[in-house]
């Protein structure tokens, strides 16, 4: 790996460590609050917001940073940090141990790196991912890959069967009205939905409202471990542009283990797409 891309992950992980120490502490000791789009927010999310922008700042001070709490407008850079300070505040707040910290890592627009910590489970993601042309244009080129604790993952190459996982986020349940080829789970964090299809845990996950930063750094991990993305919408996801505000803007995504499952699950899951969008995400 790169000097570039070996001081990344070391930021990621020792930034993320420290963070995740102190939100350890914090957990199910805080009270939430309702924010004007019905989500929940509390003073760890904006405790965790602020550390990991100061710390961006300082070691990558050219960079740009688009946060849930904070910043959510894409101004161009040629690097970008999209960061999820705490995914899964509704489990944070309640006392489930089932919450992370993501960052997504940019460029012109479009993510290439991405790392999840999971305090409460001792688990670390990452992965780097890309286009073919994008990296003809990278000044320094990693390795694609994805990593659990840095063990590589992979994607289920398995067929759909009642003894295989399919994940839903609270927004989507409407697909049980159906026959669904798998049994479902519902874990409450959009990141680790989505991540548990690139370990081989489920064959696929549905969002149905995540925003920008529940999603820039798993685009990365998912697709690097052999998922197939798919977004539910016409509208690409990224690149991003220049200018536009995110805050409210949601991208329902399907991520499926391998190609042939996209015609088995997109049928069950595509009216997600059409649903009126800017809904709170966290669960």
């Amino acid at each position: 790996m790169t000097d570039f891309w070996s001081a990344v992950l070391e930021f990621a992980e020792t930034t993320t460590a420290r963070v995740g120490a102190q939100l350890l502490a914090d957990f199910g000791k805080v009270q939430a609050s309702q924010k004007d789009d019905g989500s929940l927010v509390t003073q760890a999310d904006c405790w965790s917001d602020e550390e990991i922008r100061k710390a961006i700042a300082s070691t990558f001070p050219t960079h740009g940073m688009l946060t849930e709490e904070t910043s959510h407008v894409f101004n161009g850079e040629e690097w970008c940090w999209i960061v999820d300070p705490l995914d899964g505040t509704t489990n944070f707040a309640r006392g489930i141990p089932l919450w992370g910290i993501s960052l997504g890592l940019l460029y012109h627009g479009t993510p290439i790196f991405g790392y999840v910590y999971l305090p409460p489970l001792g688990q670390s993601f990452h992965g780097f991912w890309y286009e073919p042309a994008t990296a003809a244009n990278l000044p320094e080129t990693p390795l694609p890959g994805a990593f659990l604790n840095h063990q590589p993952i992979h994607s289920s190459l398995d067929e759909p069967s009642k003894n295989h996982f399919f994940s839903l986020c609270a927004r989507s349940i409407a697909v049980l009205k159906q026959p669904f080829p798998a049994k479902i789970r519902m874990l409450g964090v959009a990141t680790y939905n989505l991540l548990s299809v690139a370990t081989g845990a489920m064959l696929g996950g549905v969002e149905a409202t995540p925003k920008i930063w529940d999603i820039a750094a798993i685009w990365a991990i998912a697709q690097a471990a052999g998922a197939v993305w798919v977004p539910l919408e016409t509208n690409p996801i990224f690149p991003l542009e220049p200018g536009k505000n995110y805050g409210s803007r949601s991208f329902p995504t399907l991520v499926v283990s391998k190609p042939e499952l996209v015609a088995t699950f997109l049928p069950l899951v595509h009216f997600i797409g059409k649903r009126e969008q800017g809904i709170g995400n966290r669960e």
